[in-house]
């Protein structure tokens, strides 16, 4: 699965601290604490005809985020809403969209780790562009990676950070292997998450999905938590082994990016007994009317 260029992208209006800049002439300091360490918090947006989808979560989770890390300065909501408001007037963007919303701790006086280095306040950048969901909707193929997820004793996984090089080196496994994404365990051998997205299974009827011991607390995942118990849909977060998945009848990922999609294969075993998938098929149709009457009116 790999990305294709849009060619709507060409002349993207990049918003960098407020300043509207040619995505070709977007850039920030080297002595920026992103590019210094990766210090740096981030959120996925998407964009439903003119309205935002669950844009105050995204917003929660940046702000906890970037006060787990001791931020000195943190923009209002409203500041971040103004600016995205900018962006896609200056983009002339209404459907379609998906946004990288990024918040680094700011300019250094000088390159090193201190956090007292950064004295400038922190750095806002908002990517907005036309992206539909970039999974192919037919399903995909997922290999596990030797690479873990780390827990709370190593890097806390509540705090949504810049530094994804973990999730990079499992993805570049799942590339090697001829797979979409690669599957990642926890340092007990459970399942956590794949290298993008979050991760469910259906058997014997029950949705189940791996807690957030090891991985982010997915704004999606939350959203298909919240279908399954307003539907009458059974449903159970555990601690659920490799073998689990490999016998389930059903299984899917969720994210901003990708919304709903069907997993096909699992480390060459495929996942259910036919392609019909009627739990998923619910759930995505209750998203899309969902995405289709909520969210903040930002266009």
């Amino acid at each position: 699965m790999l990305q294709k260029y849009d060619e709507r992208n060409r002349n993207l209006q990049v918003n960098v601290n407020g300043r509207l800049v040619h995505r070709d002439e977007a850039g920030i300091s080297p002595f920026d604490s992103a590019v210094q360490g990766g210090d740096a918090v981030w959120e996925g947006l998407r964009l439903y005809n003119g309205r935002i989808f669950k844009l105050r979560a995204h917003l929660d989770r940046l702000v906890h985020s970037a006060q787990a890390l001791a931020f000195a300065q943190i923009p209002s909501h409203e500041e971040i809403i103004a600016e995205i408001r900018r962006t896609l007037a200056a983009n002339q963007m209404q459907d379609g969209v998906h946004i990288r919303l990024t918040l680094t701790r700011g300019v250094k006086i000088t390159s090193g780790m201190d956090v007292r280095l950064n004295q400038a306040g922190p750095t806002l950048i908002v990517l907005a562009e036309f992206k539909l969901p970039v999974y192919d909707q037919s399903g995909i193929r997922l290999i596990t990676s030797g690479y873990r997820r780390p827990g709370p004793d190593v890097l806390d996984p509540k705090i949504h950070h810049n530094n994804l090089l973990n999730s990079i080196l499992a993805k570049i496994q799942a590339n090697a292997a001829g797979a979409d994404d690669a599957l990642m365990l926890d340092g007990r051998g459970f399942i956590a998450e794949t290298n993008a997205t979050h991760i469910f299974f259906v058997a014997d009827g029950v949705v189940q999905t791996p807690t957030t011991a090891a991985c982010p607390e997915g704004i999606t995942r939350s959203v298909v938590l919240q279908l399954c118990a307003e539907h009458g849909i059974t449903y159970r977060a555990g601690d659920f082994s490799l073998a689990e998945l490999y016998r389930a009848d059903e299984a899917f990922c969720t994210g901003t990016m990708g919304e709903l999609t069907p997993v096909l294969e699992v480390d060459g075993r495929a996942i259910g007994r036919s392609n019909e998938r009627p739990v998923l098929a619910k759930l995505q149709q209750l998203f899309r009317e969902l995405t289709a009457t909520t969210g903040e009116v930002v266009v």
